[in-house]
C-alpha cells in the first residue's frame, strides 16, 4: 500500500499538518482503513479512489487514528497536491460523506498549491452548559474571552466550538487533558475546539483541540476555518472577502490558512495553502 506523507498549509519549507494520503484504484474496506490510519499515526489520512475514467472526480473518506472524520480540510489539501503530482494542475470533484466539494491544484515557484472549496456552513450560539463544560477542560473562565467574538458551535462540512480569547499569552499557555477532552468532543459531536486570538479583524492566531481524533492539537484545520469563516460571516464581521489563520506556532509548526468567501450567507467557502512532501 502506498501511502503518502504530506504537510499540508505549510509555511514556506516548514510547518504545516501532516497527512496520510491513498490514492486507490477502488475502494478500501472500513476496517484496512482504520488499520492504516492508525498505523500512520497523523490526525487524519485521506483514502481515496477515482469514480470516473478521466479521474476528475473522487471518492474520499477520512480517518483519523481514533474514528472516521466527515470532513478534514487539511487531508483534502494534501490530497489535492497528491492529485496534482499525479494527474496534474486542475480541479478535482470530490465525494465525501455528507456533501460534494471541489480541490483546485496548480503548480507554483514555491510548489503545490491547492484550494478546496468546502460544504456548505452554519453556526449557532453555544448553550450555557456547552459553554461552561469547555471553559472548564481548559481551566478557563468568562473573563478570558474576547468581548469582540462571541463563542459559537460552527459547522463547514464538521462541527467545531470556536471561543475567541482576550489575551495572546493566554492562547500559548493552553493545556487540557486528552482524556476529558475525547469525552466532551464525543458527547457535544464535536470535531475540534477552536482556540482563537484576533491578531486584527483579518488575521487570526489560533490553536485546535483534537481530542476526538486521539491528537492533542492540530498544526493546521481547513475544516475549522471554513466552519470559522462561515461563522464570521454569519455574524457579519467585517472580513472583507478573506482572511488568514496562522496556526501551529504555538507547537513549532507555524502553517498559514488562506481563506476567502462570499457575502452570501450558509454557501462554501475556499480555504487555501501549499503543501509539502514528508
Amino acid at each position: 500500500m502506498n501511502v503518502q506523507r504530506v504537510a499540508a498549509f505549510s509555511n514556506g519549507a516548514e510547518g504545516g499538518n501532516p497527512a496520510g494520503v491513498v490514492l486507490g484504484k477502488e475502494a478500501l474496506d472500513e476496517a484496512s482503513m482504520r488499520k492504516i490510519a492508525a498505523e500512520v499515526g497523523y490526525s487524519e489520512t485521506a483514502f481515496a479512489y477515482p469514480i470516473n475514467e478521466d479521474k476528475s472526480a473522487w471518492r474520499v473518506r477520512y480517518f483519523s487514528p481514533e474514528s472516521e472524520v466527515p470532513f478534514c480540510g487539511h487531508a483534502t489539501i494534501a490530497l489535492g497536491a497528491a492529485l496534482g503530482e499525479e494527474a496534474g494542475p486542475g480541479e478535482y470533484q470530490l465525494t465525501i460523506n455528507d456533501a460534494q466539494i471541489s480541490v483546485t491544484t496548480e503548480k507554483t515557484s514555491s510548489g503545490i498549491t491547492a484550494t478546496l472549496t468546502s460544504p456548505p456552513t452554519n453556526s449557532r450560539n453555544v448553550t450555557e452548559q456547552e459553554l461552561t463544560e469547555v471553559l472548564a477542560l481548559f481551566s478557563l473562565t468568562t473573563t478570558d474571552l474576547s468581548e469582540t467574538l462571541s463563542p459559537a458551535f460552527i459547522h463547514g462540512g464538521s462541527n467545531h466550538i470556536v471561543l475567541a480569547l482576550n489575551d495572546r499569552s493566554t492562547l500559548a499557555n493552553i493545556d487540557y487533558s486528552l482524556q476529558a477532552g475525547k469525552l466532551l468532543m464525543d458527547k457535544l459531536g464535536l470535531v475540534t475546539v477552536m482556540l482563537v486570538y484576533i491578531e486584527n479583524p483579518q488575521e487570526f492566531i489560533v490553536r485546535n483541540a483534537f481530542a476526538s481524533g486521539g491528537v492533542l492539537e492540530d498544526p493546521a484545520t481547513g475544516a475549522a476555518a471554513a466552519a470559522f469563516a462561515g461563522y464570521l460571516r454569519d455574524i457579519d464581521w467585517p472580513h472583507g472577502g478573506k482572511f488568514t489563520i496562522r496556526q501551529g506556532e504555538d507547537m513549532g509548526a507555524p502553517s498559514i490558512i488562506h481563506v476567502s468567501l462570499s457575502d452570501e450567507k450558509g454557501s462554501p467557502v475556499s480555504v487555501s495553502g501549499t503543501a509539502r512532501n514528508l
